[in-house]
């Protein structure tokens, strides 16, 4: 892989990582915007022990054989340093600019979700209806009281499992769910103190549930697509009440609602631009390594 492309798959997971942190916002939305969530799922559902075996030892098996190292050590990195930035940040942002920061929340998901819609090429009734049940669910659940348990080591690690099969679904914010577990704010804390064994239980959490759950989601997305793209656009519109219910509509309206909320669109047409851009640059090449091998 070129140093551009990989250039571009970090900036995917920095983007993939503040998006993860943020409450109502999913890093698997971003993912899927930008083109790379079904190589995301795929090669996470690849993982097991004949490929780890043959990354390691063997270089010259299939692709499918191996992990997807030049895609996941530049995503994991970009992730990673997001965290770590972020986690200084959001929680200032959240106390001090609440009504900017879920404004910008607000329009990210709203311009995200109508941009999945638009991509839903068959809008049957079937698919409208699991948009609207998608719908539903999340606005439900959006209202539901968090619960109030505490923050023992197994807590953490069931958290970490939960959070994470919420991450890799668009729609679904992880941070949202640890929000909900009463996890959130404790977290933060903890990736900003560096309190190395709650990180390393939600991290154990977090792989184990990445392993398993994308598996089920890798053969859910190969064989009905749309439909599932249809309900996680429901998710997402769903989850538009949790940055709704905290704009103060009393606050500057231009200065504090609408200036976020107009960058926060601009931003997701600038990642949408950008993917498909790429998109366009890989099929081209594509295209001529094929020829090149026809030709020979």
């Amino acid at each position: 892989m070129n140093p551009k492309e990989s250039g571009s798959i970090f900036f995917k997971g920095m983007t993939m990582g503040m998006a993860d942190i943020v409450p109502g916002v999913s890093g698997g939305t971003v993912a899927l915007i930008t083109g790379i969530y079904e190589r995301l799922v795929h090669g996470i559902s690849q993982v097991n022990k004949e490929t780890l075996i043959n990354t390691i030892k063997r270089k010259d098996v299939a692709k499918d054989k191996k992990l997807d190292l030049e895609f996941f050590i530049p995503l994991g990195s970009g992730i990673a340093l997001a965290f770590l930035l972020m986690s200084n940040i959001m929680g200032y942002l959240l106390e001090h600019h609440t009504t900017e920061i879920y404004s910008f929340f607000f329009a990210i998901i709203l311009a995200s979700a109508a941009m999945l819609f638009m991509g839903i090429r068959q809008k049957t009734a079937t698919n409208i209806s699991l948009l609207l049940i998608g719908f539903s669910f999340a606005y439900l659940f959006v209202g539901m009281t968090s619960l109030t348990i505490g923050h023992d080591l197994p807590i953490i690690f069931l958290s970490g499992i939960v959070a994470i099969c919420a991450m890799i679904l668009p729609g679904i914010s992880g941070a949202l769910i640890l929000l909900f577990l009463n996890q959130y704010e404790y977290m933060l804390h903890s990736l900003k103190t560096l309190v190395l064994v709650d990180i390393f239980a939600f991290m154990l959490g977090a792989i184990i549930g990445l392993l398993a759950f994308s598996k089920i989601l890798n053969i859910v997305i190969k064989k009905w697509k749309y439909q599932t793209i249809s309900f996680l656009t429901g998710l997402m519109l769903g989850a538009l009440r949790l940055p709704y219910d905290n704009i103060d509509m009393d606050s500057d309206m231009i200065g504090s609602i609408l200036l976020p909320a107009a960058f926060g669109i601009m931003l997701i047409y600038l990642l949408a631009r950008y993917s498909k851009k790429a998109e366009r640059s890989k099929k081209i090449r594509r295209n001529k390594k094929n020829r090149s091998l026809s030709s020979k």
